[in-house]
């Protein structure tokens, strides 16, 4: 486990199932996450996802963000993407609980995250893209030091319009 001031990063858990189904098929969380049209994911889907979960060589993880005070499970994040030669990696977050949103736990765990990153596999830059109009996440993102790199205009279709996809990275200090 990795431990923020709010958060913790551990594995999933069974328990972790049911709660997660209900965070993924949340409409307004799909609209935050998913460039894809919106699918509903099924408890089987998740429970597959959750149990193939385990560390490999690609340096790819997954955790699940608890609240250190309550143990609750509130939302995930992860690791996608090594590159090992040029050293760099994909994250990804979710606080899926929205009693949780805009209080700090995101940045908590983003921070945790980045450290896991920068000192345990020696990355030295992390990337992310956040939708415009995720203001939210893109405030968090740059607390943890994320800057822009790039807008990738009109690139995402939602609702009824599009919008740009915002391109960010963080680097090793």
């Amino acid at each position: 486990m990795y431990y923020g001031e709010k958060i913790c990063l551990r594995a999933y858990k069974q328990e972790d199932i049911p709660v997660a189904v209900e965070m993924i098929n949340d409409r307004e969380l799909k609209k935050l996450l998913v460039t894809d049209i919106p699918f509903p994911s099924t408890p089987w889907e998740e429970e597959e996802w959750i149990k193939s979960q385990k560390a490999t060589s690609t340096g790819e993880y997954n955790f699940a963000i608890e609240d250190i005070e309550t143990k609750k499970y509130i939302g995930g994040c992860g690791i996608q993407k090594v590159n090992w030669l040029a050293r760099t990696a994909t994250v990804g977050i979710m606080i899926g609980d929205k009693n949780y949103w805009g209080k700090g736990y995101g940045t908590d765990a983003m921070k945790v995250l980045l450290d896991f990153i920068f000192n345990n596999m020696n990355i030295n830059k992390v990337k992310l893209s956040v939708f415009s109009f995720n203001t939210r996440a893109k405030k968090s993102y740059e607390k943890c030091g994320f800057v822009v790199e790039g807008v990738l205009k009109k690139e995402l279709f939602k609702d009824g319009k599009y919008y740009d996809e915002i391109v960010m990275a963080a680097f090793r200090k």
